[in-house]
């Protein structure tokens, strides 16, 4: 326990802390990757995408993406991220844009990194970015309080892949704007199949990190869960599966770099790890 605790508090004190200086071959590097994901954005002749990457290290969990947001060619920097995060100074959440350079900066292993990108439907995919440019509705859907392993149906707090499922909710389920949009989100989410399956933490000193880390609350989740020792939350993968299901004909493309090159591959399974290519891949050399 001693062990897992000590993991949980440095990986929280990661979480708010500036991310380590990279080095100039670090920034060329994930400079290159930023380009060909604009490239594959580019050449979609879409105008969203669900944009995920790899960020903090979740792989003991079995966990490969861990952010999630909207990226939006009609955006001041085109094909920003429109997504949700934690300003730890104000210790709230906030809405942000972000390039996609700055995107994939925060990683925790610049060495390795995946990205992957979801297109939508023509039909699907405008209401998404209505949703995502309607300013009022986009503001309504952030909750006053951050946890990162957030309760999808629970009001009391939210992370950031959450807010990406609520806008969803909202722009397939046709949700007014108003005081109570959340919960109308969440209804919508619920009664749709909106399912994230279940997190195995297998650690007392994970589910207990609440009371050290003031980003991760348990007191949100089910006590069936927590007696389990397990957690629902929103993650890309339970965002990605929702859109599989609620838009059939959605495309989906995953880049992933090493230190000499980048991987893409087409379709819904994942690169293995370590960034591996399989027969029909694109493999592109980083300089």
């Amino acid at each position: 326990m001693a062990g897992a605790g000590a993991h949980a508090a440095s990986a929280s004190q990661r979480f708010c802390d500036r991310p380590s200086p990279l080095s100039a071959q670090q920034q060329d590097r994930l400079l290159q990757v930023a380009a060909l994901v604009r490239r594959e954005l580019e050449a979609s002749g879409h105008r969203v995408a669900l944009i995920s990457r790899s960020g903090l290290n979740l792989q003991r969990w079995g966990i490969r993406y861990s952010h999630a947001g909207l990226s939006l060619k009609d955006n001041e920097t085109p094909w920003s991220v429109r997504q949700l995060y934690y300003a730890c100074d104000e210790r709230r959440p906030r809405l942000y844009d972000q390039g996609l350079a700055g995107f994939l900066f925060g990683t925790d292993d610049p060495q390795v990194g995946y990205v992957s990108i979801v297109w939508m439907p023509s039909a699907r995919a405008a209401d998404v970015e209505r949703a995502a440019q309607d300013k009022a509705r986009a503001l309504r859907l952030i909750a006053g309080r951050y946890s990162a392993n957030a309760f999808p149906f629970s009001l009391r707090y939210q992370n950031c892949n959450q807010w990406v499922a609520e806008l969803l909710a909202t722009a397939w389920g046709d949700l007014d704007d108003g005081a109570d949009l959340r919960a109308r989100a969440q209804s919508w989410l619920a009664g749709h199949g909106y399912a994230p399956p279940a997190v195995e933490v297998r650690s007392h000193a994970y589910m207990f990190a609440g009371t050290f880390v003031p980003w991760i609350r348990y007191d949100d989740h089910p006590a069936d869960d927590r007696f389990a020792l397990r957690f629902r939350t929103s993650l890309p993968a339970a965002l990605e599966a929702f859109v599989r299901e609620r838009a059939p004909g959605a495309r989906r493309v995953e880049l992933c770099h090493d230190a000499t090159r980048v991987v893409i591959h087409e379709g819904w399974d994942n690169v293995p790890e370590g960034c591996v290519p399989r027969a029909g891949d694109r493999v592109i050399a980083l300089d």
